[in-house]
């Protein structure tokens, strides 16, 4: 009969704090932003979009050995030095140029003056037509 009371007695509790926590809750704001453990407040999906749309697309680089950065979207152009395999690339835009194993398409990239054939880098997010 004892250890009865007390589970009742803690279930009465525990379902109290639940409705308070509940009211609190529902008491708050919508459109409060909540707080990040740094103090700031989080983002909203407006500001976050525009974030996203300073930054340049990424890609991985594929190959299996360093891929060559080339003046313009052709293997027979100028190499202007290369890229290492598993590295994050920033991407410019795309463009079509030399068939390189069956792909057409070439990165511009952002933080080069040159181009690299698609077929060896996995694009990361959308890269726009140059």
């Amino acid at each position: 009969m004892h250890a009865s009371r007390v589970g009742r007695r803690a279930a009465t509790a525990l379902a109290g704090i639940l409705i308070a926590g509940a009211a609190s809750l529902a008491a708050a704001p919508a459109n409060a932003a909540s707080p990040v453990p740094d103090g700031q407040a989080t983002p909203t999906h407006a500001q976050t979009a525009q974030n996203a749309a300073w930054q340049h697309p990424r890609g991985r680089v594929v190959a299996r050995l360093p891929l060559s950065i080339r003046a313009r979207a052709t293997t027979n152009s100028s190499y202007l030095g290369s890229l290492r395999p598993g590295s994050i690339v920033e991407l410019r835009c795309k463009k079509r140029g030399q068939n390189v194993d069956g792909n057409n398409l070439w990165y511009k990239l952002e933080n080069h003056r040159g181009y690299s054939a698609a077929r060896y880098i996995q694009n990361l997010s959308h890269v726009p037509w140059c």
